[in-house]
């Protein structure tokens, strides 16, 4: 081909594409299926997985040891204390035995509370005004921790200036009182100081104040630290009834040592606004640790109290975020009787009267330190 021939070519090739032209498409390659997985047979067959090798306990030093009595022998069940469970229990022949009720398992509970670790000495002071049964409440929960705690020594200490009772209501033959106990200077053992005290069935020792009025012998502040420093050498616990006048140098000196503190109130008026003025009192004076370890014991000591007098007044305290037992009237602690521990106690008088003792475990001393700040 010439060059004139290409030159007639180009002339006769048209510049512009038909109208019914389509331009040439590069062919796509067919999309892959997936491809299903093999059918299973049925039923599926159990994976087939190594079971883990068991782990030996470890083995006991000594054929003695490793016989436990506690998985040889079974444990026995508790038995009920009272009411229909004991005595369907009996019935029985001891073939049902529903065991102790939820009323006996917290009592148990409570008890073991008052049995818990004590460190160093624990001082709780009593008070209220009179008539309201301060000394009752104090020669009954000092019964009731020397019962509960046999390998303490538990004392009560009569610090009221007024004529106080609390020696008469734990033993009437108590002949020592304060005077005699700092004023004798042989008191070396314990035997020596037995002789000075009182006591009753359950083992509350008793320090009596001045009964007597032809005597009429002051109790200053001086004498309280004298006989409580001996007291401290062979007693792990003291209860002391305190006197109601609370600017006395004596029931000053007796807060001054206290790790906690009863508040007891009548379930009436004049009877808890005793008690309120008693807990300001503690509050103007900055004495914020001994009012958080705080009691406050509504006792119906006449049992002329009605139910909802007695409810208002324990939300009043509560409301204060003080702790509040109320405890029952007892016919067998009225005034004037002896206190020989508490199975002269009616059951449910009892019970709360446990109650407030495990209240007061609950400030025990962690450490013995006699010497540390009580505000």
């Amino acid at each position: 081909m010439t060059d004139r021939d290409e030159t007639l070519r180009t002339e006769q090739m048209p510049t512009t594409a038909p109208p019914d032209w389509t331009p040439p498409t590069r062919p796509v390659p067919p999309v892959s299926q997936p491809v299903p997985p093999p059918l299973q047979p049925w039923p599926p067959q159990p994976v087939q997985t190594t079971a883990p090798q068991p782990t030996r306990p470890p083995q006991p030093a000594s054929y003695a040891d490793g016989i436990r009595s506690q998985e040889l022998v079974p444990t026995p069940k508790e038995l009920p204390g009272h009411g229909w469970r004991l005595a369907l229990y009996k019935a029985t022949f001891g073939l049902v035995n529903l065991g102790p009720s939820p009323q006996e398992r917290r009592l148990a509970a409570l008890e073991a509370a008052v049995r818990g670790p004590l460190r160093g000495h624990f001082k709780v002071g009593v008070m209220g005004k009179g008539g309201v049964g301060k000394t009752t409440v104090s020669a009954c929960i000092g019964s009731i921790f020397a019962e509960l705690r046999q390998e303490d020594r538990v004392i009560a200490v009569d610090a009221d200036t007024a004529f106080g009772k609390l020696g008469s209501r734990v033993d009437p033959k108590a002949q020592g009182s304060f005077w005699e106990l700092t004023a004798d200077q042989h008191l070396e053992t314990f035997a020596d100081l037995r002789n000075r005290l009182g006591h009753n069935a359950s083992g509350l020792y008793v320090l009596a104040g001045e009964a007597s009025p032809a005597r009429r012998r002051v109790l200053d502040a001086a004498i309280y630290r004298e006989a409580m420093a001996r007291l401290d050498r062979h007693f792990s616990i003291a209860i002391v009834d305190c006197s109601s006048t609370m600017d006395s140098p004596v029931t000053q000196e007796v807060l001054r040592d206290l790790d906690a503190l009863v508040v007891v109130s009548s379930p009436w008026v004049d009877g808890a606004a005793a008690a309120g003025q008693a807990l300001d009192w503690l509050t103007a004076r900055g004495m914020t640790s001994l009012l958080q370890n705080t009691v406050v014991v509504l006792n119906d000591s006449d049992g002329h109290a009605d139910k909802r007098t007695k409810s208002i007044l324990a939300d009043q305290f509560s409301g204060h975020g003080q702790l509040v037992v109320e405890v029952p009237f007892d016919g067998r602690l009225r005034p004037g009787g002896v206190i020989d521990g508490s199975a002269q106690m009616s059951r449910t008088a009892r019970r709360k009267l446990v109650e407030v003792c495990a209240a007061l475990a609950s400030f025990y001393p962690t450490q013995d330190d006699r010497h540390r700040d009580r505000r």
